[in-house]
């Protein structure tokens, strides 16, 4: 297809057109291209429980330094089942394409999916492309479902969440919010941030490894760690404290959020987790999120205070960290 060739409503009619946006732009996209030939993808899976999870895309820009929609699109499905303490095995992916997409862009949107792919160690094998009018889907839409094989020997769940626990990060907080940003209103940042979008499964594979007896997982997505906090609190109906001094943002992200009023605990993230596991693994821990960038943050109170979550500042006083009453950034995934 030519360079500056344009998605066209034919490409989604299931004729030539949709054929050769098939073979030439999609088919690398699966691990075995036989599995285009049939309705329906057959799968032998790993005896055990397995965790299944969906999840759509319809961040703005499509591209933003460290990533665009099609990494996120990867990665983010995976991280939810990591989040389970699953393993992520195969994904499905429905591509929703807008009249006029540039098929350069799409180009480099499924190159980043096949090096997200294998980066989490995932395979897909079904998927579904559809092509609406021009001003319908702001250019690409992708929706991925995935499968993956429970690992964790106990369930990683917010109800096993418990008074005397300890909350640790797994990296620091605020990138891709960030980076989303200065992408979509033309920030010139020095040194620019890039996003965080990276896989999960390799560092909770690690602390499972380790023996850590992990009670709840949970991705920093939309609403950062503090709507994640929120959720995790109100789910265990038990009062989470952190260290505001322990909170790890970069300083070109600590610098943004000053200059435009933003609070990097609200930000998203695609590449960070809030771990919550009982005190006595903490050595087992501690050192290989510090390793990554992470480290301790807070613990769960004894019993419920006066807030779901409470925010200890450098001072020593303690503030209530509230939810988000709107979105500070839209389509951040």
């Amino acid at each position: 297809m030519e360079e500056n060739a344009r998605i066209r409503l034919a490409h989604g009619g299931g004729g030539t057109l949709m054929q050769q946006l098939i073979d030439q732009e999609l088919r690398r996209l699966y691990a075995d291209p036989q599995q285009l030939l049939h309705d329906a993808a057959s799968l032998t899976l790993p005896p055990g429980q397995l965790a299944f999870t969906t999840d759509s895309y319809v961040v703005q820009p499509l591209e933003f330094p460290g990533g665009d929609i099609g990494s996120l699109a990867i990665t983010g499905t995976a991280n939810d089942l990591a989040m389970a303490g699953a393993r992520p095995l195969h994904l499905s992916v429905a591509l929703i394409l807008e009249e006029g997409l540039p098929l350069s862009l799409l180009r480099r949107v499924v190159g980043s999916m096949v090096a997200a792919s294998r980066a989490c160690g995932l395979t897909i094998v079904t998927g579904d492309t559809k092509v609406v009018e021009r001003g319908k889907a702001d250019g690409l839409f992708i929706n991925t479902s995935g499968i993956g094989v429970v690992e964790a020997p106990q369930a990683i769940h917010p109800s096993r969440i418990a008074a005397g626990d300890q909350l640790l990060v797994s990296g620091d907080l605020g990138r891709h919010g960030v980076a989303i940003l200065a992408a979509r209103h033309g920030l010139q940042l020095d040194p620019p941030v890039l996003s965080d979008c990276a896989p999960l499964w390799p560092l909770v594979q690690q602390l499972l490894q380790r023996g850590v007896g992990i009670h709840c997982l949970r991705d920093l997505t939309r609403g950062g760690l503090a709507s994640a906090l929120q959720e995790l609190a109100l789910a265990a109906g038990l009062t989470l404290q952190i260290e505001e001094e322990r909170l790890p943002v970069i300083e070109p992200v600590a610098r943004c959020c000053d200059l435009l009023g933003f609070e990097p605990l609200h930000l998203a993230n695609e590449g960070r987790f809030l771990a919550v596991v009982p005190a006595e693994h903490m050595d087992r821990v501690v050192p290989l999120l510090e390793a990554w960038g992470g480290g301790w943050i807070g613990s769960v109170l004894p019993e419920r205070g006066e807030a779901p979550v409470l925010l200890r500042t450098a001072y020593g006083s303690s503030r209530v960290l509230r939810p988000l009453s709107g979105e500070l950034l839209p389509r951040i995934c």
